[in-house]
């Protein structure tokens, strides 16, 4: 049933103000905050799903680029629901209500203490955040995507048909709007994630991360509902992507139905539905139909774009973010896309498309799309690049079937090491500079006299502590990180070598109490200057390091400490993990490369489909855009979980030379293509009179049914003689 009261006067004049709408100021301030919302939570999306979810890198990657998928394929539903049952306004509101409460429950998932039993912050069940999750996303997902068809759709709404100009710079105030939104909130969303926050541990606070895009979607939908009695609100009149897709469905019907080679030839597929819709729907149909042919390799573009927030997220997890005046966090490199779209979009249109059309160069806009696919693979290429000069900086990890080990003497003079075919000398409380690598079962010879033989987990990274001053010596192995650590912060731990136990302390985190001769747990510590609290019952040292990003440290308190003024110099820093030293401006190449192919792809490939598209379709060819979206983000899943490759350099040529393939399939197919003006067709359609369709038309059916009869009296004829050739 049709929203009765969307519109009873859509007619109605609106307040203005400098000859706007007051109205399109909500709309603008809605978009804003809508997209604030959207991009704020994606930005560390992916982040979330690897440090607080514990999914790998792929599976997070595969849940990511699903929901951005989920997100791009539902605005066909929220057209078709505002065309032809709701109205856009009810369609916004009640949607907004879905996206809302949505982001509330994705911010609720977040909450680390929720389940929490232990004061150890470990979750009790982790299922529960999973399940929380998984609901705001797929909420979001039918709320953003619903809502997308018809928030600027319903702008155009709010003008006159004289108001041509203002509509035209409302849209250009509304493009802004969504990057200002998208903007604040890839360089907001990430500092919020990087605050500590919880009840009874300290951790990155993905809570308020999701939280405040929850509150500015609150905002959104509170400020477009304030609007509403200025809207102009044009009731449902029936959805064109339902008359398009019944109309095609017909014709495949009514072919299938006279596949016979009897019946008349006709000149394309869609003349084959004209015996129930007239020749101006089907024209356009066809027009559409030849646009849509040449987005089938488009989706290849779109699976290498959206990787610039999962994939290349994660590698910017691996690189230095420290720029001198300001650190840069791995998920706010997404704000160097933003910013590349405000400059290179006047840039390209006002200097580049100007020069190369002075050159006398044919640059149409299917020349473009093919140019900024080209852009994007480049992009890649250039991802990979980055890529293996950061594998060369990595530590090489063990196999599984290995063991890394690393010593630590503990005692008061030099000590001589035999550890399998390696031998070593080790100062006092020192450590070997580098891991040794051994076979799961090992045999050790400390000093002269005391052989060890040592079996380790396979695969696994340690730190065997001796203390030679015993008899025998003893031996205490510890188990190392045996990955980066976390979003480039700083695995820290210490060992104590006292007879008496330490409590140690950095800000609000807690190493907890270190018992004589023994590891205190890995703390996270972000880059900086970190300042360690060194507590015994009544006396505090404090050891001050300065840390990068990545690294990671085993700080030995020998027996020899004693606090005092002097006391931070007795503390010997072991490094296990070199910190991360390529930097993260070597992303900004991959990045200006994949933004200038999205200038060039994108807002081409928009222009091209509102150029080519009949006037009564525009909505169908941007469900048709969107959904190229949602199908790039499937081929990311697929290929990636096909390829299987073990080096993500690697997964960047596949990706790469896929979107080269489909790059020069496209240019030929555009090659091909002509380009048509629809006003001129429709023109020519309009001017046949209504009578002279229906006569049309209806001669057609005789035709048809003429032709039916004559099959039936064929058919009849030939059973006939048949039956007599039997009977003799």
């Amino acid at each position: 049933m049709a929203a009765k009261d969307e519109g009873k006067d859509p007619k109605k004049k609106s307040a203005t103000v400098c000859g706007f709408p007051i109205s399109i100021f909500f709309i603008v301030v809605n978009e804003f905050c809508e997209r604030f919302s959207y991009y704020g939570m994606r930005a560390v999306l992916v982040l979330y799903f690897k440090y607080f979810l514990r999914w790998d890198d792929d599976f997070a990657t595969t849940i990511y680029h699903t929901f951005v998928a989920l997100c791009y394929l539902t605005p066909i539903m929220g057209a078709i629901v505002a065309d032809s049952w709701l109205g856009k306004f009810k369609t916004i509101v009640y949607l907004s209500i879905v996206y809302t409460v949505g982001q509330v429950v994705l911010a609720v998932s977040a909450i680390h203490d929720i389940t929490d039993t232990n004061r150890d912050g470990t979750p009790d069940n982790m299922t529960l955040h999973i399940v929380l999750s998984m609901l705001g996303l797929a909420l979001i997902a039918v709320g953003t995507g619903g809502i997308k068809p018809c928030v600027s759709a319903f702008g155009g709404d709010q003008f006159q048909d004289h108001q041509e100009k203002q509509r035209g710079t409302f849209f250009s105030i509304f493009y802004l709007s969504i990057n200002a939104g998208s903007l604040l909130s890839t360089i907001i969303t990430p500092i919020l994630r990087g605050q500590e926050c919880g009840i009874y541990t300290k951790q990155k606070c993905y809570s308020l991360a999701f939280g405040v895009p929850a509150g500015l979607m609150v905002a959104s939908l509170i400020v477009f509902i304030v609007g509403s009695g200025m809207y102009i609100k044009t009731p449902p009149q029936g959805n064109i992507m339902v008359k398009f897709f019944t109309c095609i469905g017909f014709a495949i019907k009514n072919r299938f139905r006279h596949r016979t080679n009897e019946f008349p030839k006709r000149t394309h597929w869609m003349d084959w539905a004209e015996e129930k819709y007239d020749k101006l729907l089907i024209a356009q149909v066809k027009m559409v139909l030849k646009v849509l042919f040449l987005y089938i390799p488009l989706p290849m573009f779109w699976a290498l774009y959206d990787q610039q927030g999962s994939r290349w997220t994660l590698q910017a997890t691996n690189m230095d973010g420290d720029f001198g005046i300001l650190t840069i966090q791995p998920d706010q490199m997404q704000t160097i896309n933003a910013i590349l779209i405000l400059l290179l979009v006047p840039i390209v249109e006002s200097v580049i498309y100007p020069l190369i059309a002075k050159c006398k160069i044919n640059f149409t806009p299917l020349r473009r799309i093919t140019v900024g696919m080209f852009f994007a693979a480049l992009a890649f290429i250039a991802a990979a690049l980055v890529e293996i000069q950061i594998e060369r900086t990595l530590p090489k990890f063990p196999s599984s079937p290995e063991v890394q080990v690393k010593f630590i003497n503990m005692g008061n003079k030099s000590l001589d090491l035999t550890a399998g075919t390696n031998k070593v000398t080790l100062e006092a409380f020192t450590a070997n500079a580098d891991y040794l690598t051994f076979e799961q079962h090992f045999d050790l010879t400390v000093g002269s006299d005391f052989n060890y033989s040592t079996t380790l987990t396979p695969g696994s990274r340690n730190t065997m502590v001796i203390f030679p001053d015993t008899t025998p010596p003893k031996l205490m192995p510890f188990t190392d990180i045996n990955a980066k650590p976390e979003q480039g912060a700083n695995a820290i731990r210490f060992f104590n070598g006292l007879d008496s136990d330490l409590n140690v302390t950095i800000g609000n985190l807690d190493f907890g109490d270190v018992s004589a001769n023994n590891m205190s747990v890995y703390v996270g510590v972000p880059k900086g200057s970190a300042q360690f609290k060194i507590k015994s019952a009544a006396e505090e040292c404090v050891y001050t390091q300065e840390l990068g990003f990545g690294s990671s440290f085993t700080l030995i308190i020998p027996p020899t400490f004693a606090f005092g003024s002097n006391c931070e110099q007795s503390i010997r820093p072991v490094l296990d993990m070199e910190q991360n030293s390529f930097h993260m401006a070597w992303q900004i190449p991959q990045y200006f490369l994949l933004t200038l192919g999205e200038v060039v792809f994108s807002v081409t490939g928009l222009e091209f489909s509102y150029s080519q598209a009949p006037s009564n379709m525009k909505s169908v060819l941007q469900a048709g855009w969107l959904l190229t979206v949602a199908v790039g983000n499937i081929v990311v899943l697929i290929v990636a979980e096909a390829a299987t490759l073990q080096d993500q350099w690697a997964e960047y040529v596949l990706f790469a030379s896929l979107l080269l393939v489909v790059c020069v399939i496209f240019a030929i197919m555009a090659y091909f293509y002509t380009y048509i003006d629809p006003a001129k067709i429709e023109a020519e359609f309009a001017q046949i009179d209504p009578k002279q369709k229906e006569k049309r038309r209806n001669s057609r059916k005789d035709s048809v049914e003429q032709h039916k009869e004559e099959r039936r009296s064929s058919d009849s004829s030939y059973d006939n003689e048949e039956q007599k050739q039997t009977r003799i």
